[in-house]
């Protein structure tokens, strides 16, 4: 009887368990191993092995010579360094997943409709907006004004990293909440570093990956639902998005935006999609192995040469009060006003203690402050106030947020009257 069952349960197409609960899963426990990896950073960076760690960040991979022999010129590639290899290319992968999760979410999922991304879209917009205010008022005619956007961003990983140490605390509809804000908040990171954090157009390149991002449309409309010309079309559009000089993991999210969401046109998303097996394919690789190693790469900062004074520079100050300060008051400060409007509600059983100790969290901008400071700075001197001011307004909004949540007194449940009566 029970294997009939099962039989009969499989031939029903049933709608997926939410991904992005699935996501919030995978996201906590990567979030941990981004930790480590990050601290692993620190303490290479700093130890004996800081010239072996920062030169082989710096080695050029991939590079090669067509040039004819006899010729004094030829086609030539000095290849990427294995940092740039990792910005450039592993979080690529990173930024599919984005891009797969963000059409999931918004088509079918927890931001399917204005009333659900009503309060996540306005916390979010107001967490980016406030950490660039006060990054601008304290940059403002300074060279360093350009990394604006670095403390507008929230590390999903890290957040949902830190609420997963707190267990039961912790509401679930919290962690949904957060995981949504963070997913808008990534969605205008894109958008920011594709308007400004571009460099000189190769606009042939350009053109030739946007024929591409066509044809991977047209496959979608014709029903195509193999995975692989969509995946060997993408990496041919994240080489010629390289040349462009549009950011090379925008094509990440790009082709995640033309993956099949159903099985076929009209039928409702299912476990087989293409989008929904691509998303959980690659979903356990980027949270244990592609921004672990990023947070290895970019986190390590050498104690050589720094100064207390560097803590009250200008961008330093910027980023880590952003983080702290910016995030806080955007996030939180819109929820309660929304709130005290009666437009939207708080996330159900979570108290108004609880809200503003996960506004703290949105505070943590480690994976995407770090990549958009590298855009953003390439003196050596900035790279190393970055990540000062990263880890600073990452670190303090993790322990405050972290110690609100362990003391909030969670929501007291409404009885039913009916109920009381009995």
């Amino acid at each position: 009887m029970q294997s009939l069952l099962k039989r009969v349960e499989k031939a029903v197409v049933l709608k997926p368990r939410s991904a992005l609960r699935d996501f919030v899963r995978t996201e906590s426990a990567g979030g941990i191993v981004l930790m480590v990896s990050a601290v692993l950073a620190i303490l290479v960076a700093n130890s004996p092995f800081a010239d072996e760690y920062f030169g082989a960040l710096k080695t050029y991979i991939g590079g090669f010579d067509f040039t004819p022999r006899g010729e004094a010129e030829g086609i030539k590639f000095k290849g990427l360094s294995l940092e740039h290899w990792i910005n450039d290319g592993l979080m690529a992968i990173f930024f599919l997943l984005v891009g797969l999760e963000v059409k999931r979410e918004m088509l079918d999922g927890q931001l399917s409709t204005w009333e659900r991304r009503i309060l996540p879209g306005a916390a979010a917009a107001g967490g980016m907006v406030f950490p660039a205010l006060i990054f601008v008022a304290l940059n403002i005619g300074e060279p360093t004004l350009r990394g604006w956007a670095i403390p507008a961003a929230t590390d999903i990983a890290f957040a949902l990293g830190v609420l997963a140490l707190l267990g039961k605390r912790v509401p679930g509809s919290l962690k949904i909440f957060l995981t949504a804000v963070a997913i808008i908040d990534d969605l205008g990171a894109i958008i920011i570093i594709a308007l400004f954090y571009t460099s000189e157009l190769n606009i042939a390149a350009l053109v030739l990956a946007a024929a591409l991002l066509g044809v991977l449309a047209f496959l979608n409309r014709q029903n195509v639902r193999s995975l692989i010309p969509y995946l060997i079309i993408g990496v041919v559009v994240w080489v010629l998005m390289l040349v462009s000089g549009v950011h090379a993991t925008l094509a990440g999210v790009a082709v995640a935006l033309t993956i099949p969401l159903t099985t076929a046109p009209g039928t409702p998303d299912s476990v087989e999609s293409p989008l929904h097996k691509l998303e959980h394919a690659i979903a356990p690789y980027v949270a244990f192995l592609v921004v672990p190693i990023f947070g290895f790469a970019n986190a390590g900062l050498s104690f050589d040469g720094l100064k207390l004074s560097m803590l009250t520079d200008p961008l330093v100050l910027g980023i880590a009060l952003g983080l702290f300060v910016g995030k806080q008051i955007g996030v939180f400060g819109v929820m309660w006003v929304l709130e005290k409007l009666d437009i939207v509600d708080y996330p159900v059983n979570a108290s108004t203690a609880q809200v503003y100790g996960v506004a703290l969290l949105c505070g943590i901008g480690f994976t995407m402050s770090l990549f958009i400071g590298n855009l953003a700075f390439t003196d050596a001197y900035y790279i190393s106030e970055v990540k000062i001011g990263v880890l600073l307004g990452s670190m303090v909004s993790g322990i405050v947020g972290a110690a609100v949540l362990i003391l909030a007194k969670p929501k007291r449940q409404e009885v039913d009257a009916e109920t009381a009566e009995a």
